[in-house]
């Protein structure tokens, strides 16, 4: 396959950065994951972890066999993580239940599938235009399809980081909204941010990062602005861009690889 990948993350104006991310690939397929967690410091980073973690451990087994159904791929790995997460003692100092939005999108035979819960969002990019996006399990956004809002409302509303699904969380509320599959075209951006990536920006503003520039420079002066935009009051941003097409990099390996980034 060939693309061009970066990850991001910063964090922010908080005390602690909960995000995390990573991507694998085979010479078939291709796993790109994010997690948002929540739930008190510790919680929050171990929720987030264990979602990051189930995906890159399931990654290898399914990448080696013959690779059929991506959507049960990426239900069944979110269900389970979402199971891990529930087994995990949360009564003590360390904060409520820990909880987590995910968002995973796998490439497969040149399409792109796609999977999210919470507010952590997909972004597929085609000619500087948003031509996918997740839809944010949150207040806010019911809000918004219930005509009790605007769009650029909600972006600056304050309640906005209130969700309505994660996996674990005080309440099993989970639940996966899938998308539909699209076939990949040259030049195709493939963008998973948390909030606190793409809060600060309309999904024009986020298009038009990654017109005619390279996906790790587009990718790192988003985080930048959207530090710069939130003028102290920053959650944690984190990221990763995709650029699909033969004109990238070519990636063949033997073995399946994965790449989580490290963030402290």
């Amino acid at each position: 396959m060939n693309f061009s990948v970066h990850q991001v993350s910063h964090i922010g104006n908080r005390k602690f950065n909960q995000d995390r991310v990573a991507y694998a690939y085979s010479n078939d397929v291709l796993l790109l994951v994010l997690a948002d967690g929540m739930g008190g410091h510790l919680h929050g980073e171990l929720a987030s972890r264990m979602v990051i973690e189930t995906f890159v451990d399931s990654f290898g087994p399914y990448a080696q066999s013959f690779p059929v159904d991506p959507r049960l791929f990426l239900e069944n790995t979110m269900r389970r993580a979402n199971q891990r997460i529930l087994q995990v003692p949360h009564a003590s100092a360390a904060g409520s239940a820990p909880g987590s939005t995910c968002v995973a999108a796998l490439i497969q035979d040149g399409k792109v599938h796609w999977g999210h819960a919470g507010d952590s969002r997909f972004y597929l990019l085609r000619d500087g235009a948003v031509l996918a996006v997740t839809r944010d399990h949150s207040i806010v956004q019911q809000w918004v399809d219930w005509g009790m809002i605007s769009v650029e409302e909600a972006r600056l509303n304050s309640q906005r980081n209130k969700i309505t699904n994660c996996l674990g969380g005080a309440k099993n509320l989970f639940y996966m909204e899938a998308g539909e599959p699209v076939e990949l075209r040259q030049d195709d951006v493939l963008l998973l941010g948390s909030d606190g990536l793409w809060g600060p920006f309309t999904d024009n503003e986020l298009a038009e990062k990654f017109v005619a520039t390279p996906v790790a420079e587009a990718l790192n002066n988003l985080a930048a602005c959207a530090l710069d935009r939130e003028e102290g009051n920053s959650d944690n941003i984190t990221g990763i861009a995709l650029r699909w097409g033969a004109r990238e990099a070519a990636h063949d390996t033997a073995e399946p690889v994965s790449c989580i980034l490290e963030i402290h």
